[in-house]
């Protein structure tokens, strides 16, 4: 059986690295955006839920780890993530942890990170005399 492929010197390369897996995390692709109030995180986590994703909040660090499921057997093409990761995001302003909020939902991480009170725009009147 043969498998043909357009891209052959990618693949080779995802196949030379996940046979030289080690036990260190990867990194875990996210997408942040800000808005006025929060920070919104969107990561792609599939096949993991709730409990196989440890979140943590500390000033203005941001950590998400977990550990996906390993692959059985001998396999053709691993192209699905296999193995632990982590990522740490360092944001410009301080955050509220007892306000954050995350879920998954569809294989997608949602996280939405309060801004601190202290880092939020404050509206000042002036008065007139």
């Amino acid at each position: 059986m043969f498998y043909i492929t357009t891209a052959p010197r990618r693949y080779a390369r995802r196949w030379v690295a996940h046979s030289t897996e080690t036990d260190a995390p990867r990194p875990l692709p996210v997408d942040l955006r800000e808005q006025e109030q929060a920070y919104l995180l969107t990561a792609y986590v599939p096949g993991l839920k709730a409990e196989d994703v440890n979140i943590q909040i500390l000033e203005d660090t941001v950590t998400i780890a977990g550990k996906y499921g390993q692959h059985e057997g001998q396999a053709l093409l691993c192209e699905l993530p296999a193995g632990s990761f982590r990522r740490a995001l360092r944001l410009p302003t301080a955050l509220d942890a007892s306000q954050a909020e995350a879920r998954i939902e569809n294989g997608v991480l949602t996280l939405r990170l309060p801004k601190a009170e202290s880092a939020r725009p404050r509206v000042i009147k002036v008065a007139a005399k």
